[in-house]
């Protein structure tokens, strides 16, 4: 059977409909003899008559009751699945979505994305993913839904969106000598300093805006990760330079300042493949990641 003879099955479906050549004619919006010919071409594929002459109508051959419902039902999902789904219910959805999260997003957001998902969508499981590597491989092979960062380098066709912009600021132990007075540049760069880069980096855009001042920093300790700087910050006495909204569940008890110097701010962002771009389950969730993050990113820290 060649691929384009399943276009049949739709003239079929009107063909018993109808019960009759004018009539399938009329609802397809081909001429009479155009229909004509493709009961003759049904007949053929099927070595069955399908409709036969009763008086002045037609009637359906055994064989042609036999398949009425298979083909209605076989047309009716053709038609769904080219149409879409056009009721989308989050409470019947069962799916996991794997979200590669930003260090600090899960601490900050996650507890409110988990509560949002239990109350509408109880079916829902997430998967957090670390970021590791900036590649966009996870979004392309379907393995991350989506991903949650600094997006600084992405595929040609991934979207992205902007979720919320962050600033780095100062945390210190409150027993510190930066806790009390006011923060300058020079004592700012008397003290040694944590520097949280997942890539290994001593410094960035903070070195650089010391560097424009004549000014320069001391770098003790890289870690990769947000959370581990604000400990280290804690127990061993150093200043930690941190996102103020992806830190501040673990911020408690430390002192937060305003860095000395401006920094460029950070823009966190949500991205995804174009393949998921019309997908009712992974367009809903990422409208609730949107609306969490929008309604969180001013709140006292």
């Amino acid at each position: 059977m060649h691929p384009k003879d399943l276009s049949l099955l739709a003239c079929l479906d009107v063909l018993l409909s109808e019960g009759s050549v004018a009539g399938a004619a009329s609802r397809m919006n081909l001429s009479t003899p155009a229909m004509s010919r493709i009961l003759g071409r049904i007949r053929s594929l099927t070595g069955d008559p399908i409709l036969v002459r009763a008086g002045r109508g037609m009637v359906p051959t055994p064989r042609a009751e036999e398949i009425r419902e298979q083909v209605s039902a076989l047309v009716e999902n053709a038609r769904q699945i080219l149409q879409g789904s056009s009721q989308f219910s989050p409470h019947l959805l069962k799916r996991t979505f794997t979200l590669r999260a930003t260090d600090g997003f899960v601490s900050s957001f996650g507890s409110h994305l988990i509560d949002s998902l239990s109350k509408c969508a109880p079916h829902v499981s997430l998967r957090f993913a670390p970021q590791g590597d900036e590649d966009v491989a996870g979004l392309r092979e379907g393995a991350v839904d989506l991903d949650i960062a600094s997006i600084n380098i992405s595929g040609p066709e991934i979207i992205t969106q902007s979720l919320f912009s962050d600033r780095f600021v100062g945390v210190v132990k409150k027993s510190h000598p930066l806790a009390s007075g006011k923060v300058t540049v020079e004592r700012f760069c008397n003290y040694p300093q944590i520097s949280a880069s997942r890539r290994g980096r001593k410094q960035g855009p903070l070195d650089l805006a010391l560097q424009n001042l004549g000014q320069s920093r001391t770098v003790a300790v890289v870690v990769s990760g947000f959370a581990d700087a604000v400990f280290l910050a804690d127990q061993a006495g150093l200043v930690a330079v941190v996102p103020e909204l992806l830190t501040r569940s673990v911020r408690h008890g430390l002192m937060t300042f305003q860095l000395p110097v401006e920094t460029p701010p950070v823009t966190v962002s949500l991205a995804w493949h174009p393949k998921f771009q019309f997908d009712p389950a992974h367009s809903w969730l990422r409208t609730i990641v949107k609306a969490i993050c929008s309604s969180d990113d001013s709140s006292d820290t």
